[in-house]
C-alpha cells in the first residue's frame, strides 16, 4: 500500500484538497487497498479546525466532500509513516526537509506540480486571500496531479 501525505502551511486549502481529492478517487476506483491518504500543514495555526470553508465550497461544487477533514501538524514521525510527501510550494518545502532525519526522508519529498511537470517546482498557489477564481484554479491544479498519481498506482 502507498501511503501519500499532502502537505501545506495550515492545512485548511490546499493540502486537505490532496487529500479529499485522492480518497474521492480511492472510493471511486475502489482503490481501498492500494493507496492511503492524509494532509497536514507546516504551522500549527489551525489544528483540529475544518478545511477553509472557501475550500469545502469549491471542493463540493466539482463533487468532491472534505467538510469532514481536520488539520493537523506536519511532524518528524511523518516521514517514517508516509512513502510519499508532497508539498504545495518552497517554503513547504524547506520547512518539511528541516525536520527530516536522514536521505532517505528527504528522497519522499517532492513538489506535488511535479508530477504534472518534473522537476519544475512549480508551487500550488496559496488562495487564502484571493477570490473565488482563485479557489478553483488550486482545485484543478491539485486534481490534476492527483489523477496523475492515481493513474500511476499498480
Amino acid at each position: 500500500m502507498q501511503k501519500i501525505l499532502f502537505v501545506c502551511l495550515g492545512n485548511i486549502c490546499r493540502s486537505p484538497l490532496g487529500e479529499g481529492i485522492m480518497l474521492h478517487f480511492i472510493k471511486e476506483n475502489n482503490l481501498q487497498n492500494l493507496v492511503h491518504a492524509d494532509s497536514a500543514g507546516t504551522a500549527n495555526y489551525h489544528v483540529n479546525e475544518a478545511p477553509d470553508h472557501r475550500t469545502i465550497a469549491n471542493a463540493k461544487k466539482n463533487g468532491v466532500d472534505i467538510s469532514a477533514l481536520r488539520a493537523r501538524q506536519f511532524t518528524s514521525a511523518d516521514f517514517d509513516n508516509f512513502d510519499k510527501i508532497y508539498v504545495m510550494d518552497k517554503s513547504n518545502y524547506e520547512n518539511v526537509l528541516s525536520l527530516a532525519k536522514n536521505t532517505s526522508h528527504k528522497n519522499k519529498v517532492d513538489f506535488l506540480l511535479n508530477v504534472l511537470h518534473p522537476q519544475q517546482n512549480q508551487h500550488v498557489p496559496d488562495p487564502y486571500y484571493g477570490t473565488e477564481t482563485d479557489f478553483e484554479l488550486v482545485f484543478q491544479l491539485v486534481y490534476k496531479a492527483c489523477q496523475k498519481i492515481v493513474e500511476g498506482l499498480d
